[in-house]
């Protein structure tokens, strides 16, 4: 059971009812209070509690203020003799529950095997689920240590029945070639197998990248499993497995019996076939990226080159450069025309862009390039991946593509005369006059156009790839059963079914908010609508700045006096030994001989390592803990879902701890950003981008008003921050309800806004360009006389949200229920897709939601405040990621995506266990007195958990004046 409980759910499940009233009518004091807990205990759970620590305190002083007694009486109450028997004998009465049997062990047992088992394997998720089963048949449910025995018997007889049955539909010769995999080869690194070779990831963007990822497709597919051998698998337990067979070494899998060895082959290499297929397309995607950014830098090169030679048009390109620094917000003909005559500019423009021009000069390089280099990989790409679509308006792509594999051994520069070669859709008219020469179709031109169409419609997946998991038919996506469960999947979001219901709560709130704002801002000091050259604009007075907190530095000297130079692997030590997290990273095997004491403290020692970036292989501790120990434990415990369980029970133990008197109310508002870290290149995630500076990845935090973070993700930095501010908000496993989700400019869209009111939050982004915004009406004959300036002439299509709401309905339930991951989902909906009708009406849907978001936002300034606050605090734990990963100057230095992934969840377990501390620090001060009186509401509101002076994140350093070296003199 939950430890922090709301005012509101207590009222729910905590209020004695009238029937209830009546067992306590001939009990006093401590009986009566202890009687009237365990009873609402029982009430809520189905079982009595192991102990008084296991019942939440909120929930004792909720009956405790009904009886009117003090919760002290609590503490008398008797937890053993004939008084806790009877009282527990009369509960279960009460209930209609009897004791468990033997029977029921068994029954529950065969359920577990039969139902639970193929989605669920977590220990604790389990333990929930027969907890709730035992519920459900009024049934008081054994000892935890029964359960957990009942639970590892139904495992192992579910992983018998399951090898089973998937090893029968091995042949002979199938099972020969997947022993072979396992064989020992000889190399130039020593001995390898074709399994390892397998496992191994791709390397960057090229056309070596791409041979290497078609080579090990064919050898996955060479194996030739049955297509249809995982169909009625769930993919939970297809992914357990194959996760099992990831962590284990040949050698291992060799000595496993042939059932079990089977399986857990089968299903890694049934996943990396799609993994593999899905890296090929990225490769593909990339690679036709950097052809032709390749092709531009050169041209960028060789012109820069030329204006090198012209000192004249050198002197006047200073001079605009310095113009426009001067005065950046000045118009072009006060500040540019003096320094550079706007038809000396005109001469230079066409200067460059004369003959073949730049333009051309790109094209040219670009053809060159992909006909002597590139062109190779087309062969590889067109026999081993499979494109479809199912909108007609891309089948000339896909038809070009067959004409493209028919014609690949053509050596002519042009196709052959009678071949029907589609044009329309594929070759964009600036490239018509290299494409078309004389009535004839240039080759290599022309599949330059088809792979740059190809790349642009896989990435909105309108077209997809058969095989692929990220690249698949949309379709597969969303909810099969949507039209048989459509009222099911309605009520779940909590949305009308009919349509124009939907939209005229929506008009009648949107136009609402417009009068609001109509009608206020004339009163408004901090907000105005000013007239400028190129229109009416919204504008905004920025803050004022907030008194400097009084106490706030006296605490911090106090903390750092008391626990100066604290240890920042005993913090981590510490969260452990409170919250007990690392039980949440279990070996990917089915079983382990390491002793607990040995493996927590080898677990403490990798996730340090890998959390400040400094390796394990710093972490070593001769003789008890050496590399190969830390190496084992890392690559056969550590995961990327052991660490999100651990990171969510360290969250929700920080937010059981905080007093509410110091940090203020339990929050359902969270603020989302991103941050970059740098990383090597040798793979496909490391990019290259412009607005963060350098290559790197990027990780997208999300972090609740007191510093605690509560999901992060691992993302490419061009990847879609809002596709990832709402995978945060609907993936996280905390006991934090998000109603509230705080952006920087980058994290929203029209789309995402209609997402997240679909789904039930609201997108609330603190706009860098706020002067650009525009307001839309409901109604296109609406006025509003002080706000008509800003909003926009054309009213929100509301036929079109109504023609399209199931579509939109379809897609969010997909969201919610994890059917996809947002990325691939919303990958749909962006510019490149603009024709799709779901595209346009979530448009449009989002258009009325970010207006309503406008009024609010541009009426109060205590919600522009709450923003601004939440973004700081993001700011706050970006800044402290570089005081703990600072090893290797705070660079990524592998090439792997698991070991990535697994080092940055590491780094965000670490930083949340130094909040956990750091808030029990604060609290321990504060409650002494004479502290949290001399703190002031300014103090408290600035309060933060993020401090760091008092923490030695490096280890400890002796020097010994009197030892020396063991050198010769």
């Amino acid at each position: 059971m939950k430890l922090n409980w709301k005012r509101k759910e207590l009222k729910q499940r905590w209020t004695l009812s009238a029937e209830e009233w009546k067992l306590l009518k001939n009990k006093t004091g401590p009986t009566r209070l202890g009687f009237a807990v365990l009873m609402k205990y029982f009430h809520i759970t189905g079982r009595f509690p192991d102990g008084p620590r296991e019942v939440p305190r909120d929930g004792i002083r909720f009956v405790a203020d009904q009886l009117e007694l003090s919760i002290k009486e609590w503490r008398e109450y008797p937890w053993s003799g004939r008084v806790t028997t009877y009282h527990r004998n009369e509960i279960r009465e009460f209930f209609s529950f009897r004791k468990a049997s033997l029977h029921d062990a068994k029954a529950i047992q065969r359920w577990l095997t039969a139902d639970l088992l193929n989605n669920e394997h977590r220990p604790d998720r389990l333990q929930e689920a027969v907890l709730e089963r035992y519920r459900h048949l009024h049934i008081e449910p054994p000892t935890m240590d029964q359960i957990n025995r009942m639970i590892q018997s139904a495992i192992a007889d579910h992983e018998m029945r399951f090898c089973n049955s998937i090893g029968g539909n091995f042949n002979a010769r199938m099972t020969d070639r997947m022993n072979k995999l396992l064989q020992l080869q000889p190399s130039a690194d020593g001995e390898w197998t074709a399994w390892q070779n397998i496992k191994s990831d791709p390397g960057k963007a090229g056309l070596e990248s791409i041979k290497e990822a078609v080579a090990r497709l064919n050898s996955v597919r060479d194996i030739g499993l049955p297509a249809e051998l995982f169909k009625a698998v769930h993919p939970k337990l297809l992914e357990r497995y194959a996760k099992r067979a990831t962590v284990e070494e040949p050698f291992e899998l060799r000595r496993h019996m042939a059932p079990l060895r089977l399986t857990l082959m089968a299903t890694f290499l049934h996943r990396r076939e799609e993994e593999l297929t899905d890296h090929l397309v990225d490769l593909l995607v990339e690679t036709v990226h950097k052809m032709g950014k390749k092709a531009e830098k050169r041209i960028d090169d060789s012109l820069g080159d030329a204006l090198q030679k012209a000192p004249s048009k050198m002197a006047k390109l200073y001079r605009i450069a310095k113009a426009s620094v001067e005065a950046p917000q000045g118009v072009v003909e006060e500040v540019i025309f003096p320094e550079a005559p706007e038809k000396w500019l005109l001469t230079l423009i066409q200067e460059v862009e004369a003959g073949s021009g730049y333009t051309g000069k790109v094209k040219t390089a670009l053809q060159r390039s992909y006909n002597h280099h590139y062109r190779r990989m087309l062969p590889d790409l067109l026999d081993n991946l499979e494109f479809c679509s199912t909108n007609a308006q891309h089948q000339p792509v896909l038809q070009a593509l067959v004409l493209i594999k028919s014609q690949m051994e053509l050596r002519k520069p042009f196709f052959p005369e009678g071949v029907e070669i589609p044009l329309k859709g594929i070759v964009p008219a600036n490239w018509m006059p290299l494409v078309v020469e004389d009535g004839k179709v240039h080759r290599i031109a022309y599949e330059i156009c088809v792979l740059k169409t190809l790349r642009e419609q896989l990435r909105c997946r309108e077209i997809w790839v058969v095989g692929s998991r990220r690249y698949r038919n949309p379709e597969e996506d969303l909810p099969q059963d949507f039209e048989d469960r459509k009222e099911y999947y309605f009520a779940e979001l909590d949305i009308p079914m009919d349509a124009k219901t939907f939209t005229a709560s929506l008009r009648e709130e949107l136009t609402n908010h417009l009068k609001t704002l109509d009608e206020g801002i004339s009163s408004n000091p901090k907000v105005k609508i000013v007239s400028k050259k190129d229109g009416h604009k919204i504008s905004i007075t920025p803050f004022e700045p907030q008194a400097e907190p009084e106490n706030l530095a006296t605490l911090k000297r106090e903390i750092t006096h008391r626990w100066s130079g604290t240890s920042l692997l005993d913090m981590l030590k510490e969260t452990d030994l409170r919250t007990d997290f690392t039980r949440f990273i279990q070996s990917g095997t089915e079983r382990s001989h390491m002793d607990k004491a040995t493996l927590q403290r080898r677990l403490l020692l990798s996730l340090f390592g890998m959390g400040t970036n400094t390796g394990i292989k710093s972490m070593e501790s001769l003789p008890d803990d050496d590399y190969k120990d830390l190496l084992y434990v890392r690559r056969r415990f550590i995961s990327s879902e052991g660490l999100r369980q651990s990171i969510a029970q360290v969250v929700n133990a920080t937010l059981a701890v905080r007093q509410p008197g110091i940090w203020g109310d339990a929050t359902t508002a969270c603020a989302a950003d991103s941050k970059q870290f740098g990383a090597w290149d040798q793979n496909l995630l490391t990019e290259w981008h412009l607005r963060y500076g350098g290559r790197g990845v990027m990780v997208y935090w999300h972090v609740e008003k007191n510093a605690t973070c509560i999901y992060s993700q691992f993302k490419r930095v061009s990847s879609s921050e809002a596709a990832a501010m709402i995978q945060g908000v609907l993936r996280h496993c905390t006991e934090m309800e998000v109603d509230r989700q705080f952006v920087d400019s980058h994290g929203q869209n029209a789309v995402a806004f209609a997402f997240c009111r679909l789904l039930g939050f609201d997108l609330m982004p603190r706009l860098k360009g706020i002067n650009r915004q525009k307001l839309y009406k409901a109604e296109s004959g609406q006025s509003f006389p002080n706000i008509n300036a800003v909003i926009a002439n054309k009213a929100i299509n509301w036929e079109l949200i109504e023609e399209q709401l199931d579509t939109m309905v379809k897609h969010a339930v997909a969201l919610k229920m994890g059917m996809a991951d947002a990325e691939s989902l919303l990958r749909r909906f962006c510019r490149n897709n603009s024709q799709h009708p779901a595209y346009k009406a979530l448009g449009e849907l989002g258009k009325a939601i970010k207006t309503i978001f406008l009024c609010r936002y541009l009426n109060s300034e205590e919600l522009r405040r709450e923003i601004h606050e939440g973004l700081n605090v993001v700011e706050s734990w970006n800044s402290t990621n570089g005081f703990i990963y600072y090893g290797k100057r705070g660079e990524i230095s592998t090439n792997r995506k698991d070991h990535q992934e697994m080092g940055l969840l590491c780094l965000h377990l670490l930083q949340a266990s130094m909040v956990y501390i750091n808030t029990l620090m604060i609290q321990q001060v504060l409650k002494e007195p004479g502290w949290v009186e001399r703190m002031t509401p300014r103090d408290l509101a600035a309060l933060s958990p993020l401090i760091t002076l008092h923490i030695n994140p490096y280890g400890r350093f002796e020097l010994d004046m009197e030892a020396r070296l063991p050198l010769a003199a």
